[in-house]
C-alpha cells in the first residue's frame, strides 16, 4: 500500500506496496520508558532484525525512538516535525505513556516533546499526537499506559491521564483504516510488540489482510486466550492444589492471580526467550494487559472474589482426580513381571 495525501491532511491508501516507511516513536507520555527497554530484549523478531533488513518483503525501516537514536536534541525533533508538516511520509506512529489531560488546569502542562521553534516553548504531547495521528500510515499504542492508562490513570490522579484510544477515539482509524493497534503490559512483553510491528509492515507490503483486533483493540492472536489458558501452574488448579504461600510450584490463584481472567500470553509464551512470565516464575498475576487496570485489581495480593467459588468448587472433584491418578500412576511405574530374567 501507498499513502496519498488528501486535502484536508489526512492521508489514504492504494494497492500499491510501500517499501520504505518511518516509525516515529514518542516515550514523552507519562511513563518510565519501560516498553522501550523491554521492546530491546525481543528475540522474534529483535528491533534488529526488523531495521537491518533481516525479513524479505517488507518495506525498509527507519526507526526513530528517543531512547535508542544516535541523534538528539532538535537533531532527532526534526523527523517529526517533518512528519507533522508532510514531508515524511509514510509512517507509523508509535506512542509510549498514558495521555494527560492538558486542560484540566490553569497553567503549566503535564508532559512535552521538544519545543517550538518561534517560541521556544515545550510542545505538548498532546499537541504532537493530534498533528500526527491524522498523517500516520498506523498508529500503535506500546503497553499499557499508552493503551488505556495504567498506572498513571488510577482513580485521583491530577493529570486526568488516559489510554491513546481515549485520546483520539476508540472507533479512530488512520488514512489507511487502520484501527489503533493496543499493545499493552507493564511492560509490553518484548516479543508481542516487535511481532506486530512485524505484521503491520507485511501489511504496508501488501502481503498480509487487516490486523485482526479485540473490542478492547488488541491483536487476538496474542490476546485470545487467558494467562490461565496457558500457565504452567493449570494443572495444578484442577487438582485442586493451591499455593499457601510464595515459593510453592503449585497454583497460585489463592496468593491473588487472576490469570484465570486475564487475556494475556506471558504464561505460556514467556518474558525473554520463551524463559520467565509472571505466573512461570510464582508472581502472581495483576491483570496488567487488562482495560481495567490498575482500579479493579486491587489490593493486589488478595485472592480475586472469583476464584474463592471457583477454587472451592474444585476442592472435592480435583482431590479426587488427583488421588486417583497418583493411584494409576503407581501402577505405571512398575514393568510388567514378563520383563524379568527367569531362572533357568
Amino acid at each position: 500500500m501507498k499513502l496519498v495525501a488528501s486535502q484536508d491532511g489526512s492521508t489514504q491508501s492504494n494497492s500499491v506496496p510501500i517499501s520504505e516507511i518511518d516509525i516515529l516513536w514518542i516515550t514523552a507520555g507519562l511513563g518510565c520508558d519501560g516498553d522501550t527497554i523491554a521492546v530491546t530484549a525481543a528475540t522474534q523478531p529483535s528491533i534488529e532484525d526488523l531495521v537491518l533488513g533481516a525479513f524479505p518483503w517488507i518495506p525498509k525501516v527507519n526507526f526513530h525512538n528517543p531512547f535508542l537514536a544516535y541523534e538528539n536534541g532538535d537533531e532527532f525533533v526534526r523527523y517529526f516535525r517533518d512528519a507533522a508538516e508532510g514531508r515524511l511520509s509514510p509512517f507509523i506512529l508509535v506512542i509510549e505513556g498514558s495521555i494527560p489531560n492538558e486542560k484540566n488546569k490553569k497553567e503549566g502542562y503535564w508532559a512535552t516533546f521538544g519545543t517550538d521553534k518561534e517560541t521556544g516553548q515545550p510542545i505538548t504531547t498532546c499537541d504532537w499526537i493530534e498533528q500526527l495521528a491524522p498523517k500516520a500510515w498506523a498508529v500503535v499504542a506500546a503497553g499499557t499506559c499508552a493503551t488505556y492508562g495504567g498506572i498513571h490513570a488510577m482513580e485521583g490522579n491530577p493529570t486526568g491521564c488516559m489510554g491513546l484510544a481515549d485520546f483520539l477515539g476508540w472507533e479512530w482509524k488512520s488514512g489507511a483504516g487502520i484501527p489503533i493497534v493496543c499493545v499493552p503490559g507493564c511492560p509490553v512483553q518484548p516479543d508481542n510488540f516487535t511481532e506486530v510491528l512485524l505484521y503491520l509492515l507485511n501489511m504496508a507490503a501488501g502481503r498480509a489482510p487487516m490486523i485482526p483486533l479485540d473490542d478492547a483493540l488488541r491483536p487476538t492472536w496474542l490476546f485470545g486466550c487467558t494467562v490461565h489458558e496457558g500457565c504452567d501452574r493449570g494443572g495444578y488448579y484442577e487438582q485442586a492444589q493451591f499455593a499457601e504461600e510464595y515459593g510453592s510450584p503449585t497454583c497460585i490463584v489463592k496468593l491473588g492471580c487472576w490469570g484465570p481472567v486475564v487475556q494475556c500470553n506471558v504464561g505460556k509464551r514467556g518474558w525473554m526467550g520463551g524463559i520467565g512470565g509472571c505466573p512461570n516464575v510464582g508472581g502472581i498475576c495483576i491483570g496488567c494487559t487488562m482495560p481495567g487496570f490498575p482500579d479493579k485489581f486491587m489490593p493486589f495480593m488478595n485472592q480475586p472474589p472469583g476464584s474463592l467459588l471457583s477454587s472451592s468448587a474444585v476442592m472435592t472433584y480435583g482431590r479426587a482426580i488427583h488421588a486417583l491418578r497418583r493411584f494409576t500412576q503407581a501402577s505405571l511405574n512398575k514393568e510388567p513381571h514378563w520383563r524379568s530374567r527367569t531362572k533357568d
